[in-house]
């Protein structure tokens, strides 16, 4: 990690851009405390297969805890009741 001043940073901007390019981060500072990082763009997915993996298992259960509309019989009786009184 490398820290500069803004002045340095105006001066090396494209030195600095190549170490990011590198994978080095960059902070530049004003009068000693940082403004701005400067990381590289990462390349490879943020989340992993294996992440992926658990939220659709989490997902598959959900849905299968899920009745469908039809399932339940005291659904289409409150159903009625409610029609029949209106």
């Amino acid at each position: 990690m490398q820290s500069v001043g803004i002045y340095e940073a105006k001066s090396r901007f494209s030195a600095l851009i190549e170490l990011v390019e590198q994978g080095e981060e960059v902070r530049i500072t004003r009068h000693g405390k940082e403004v701005v990082r400067m990381l590289p763009v990462r390349r490879r997915p943020v989340i992993s297969d294996e992440q992926i993996a658990r939220e659709l298992g989490q997902m598959e259960a959900l849905h299968a805890s899920i009745q469908p509309a039809g399932a339940s019989s005291s659904t289409d009786s409150l159903r009625r009741t409610g029609r029949s009184a209106a």
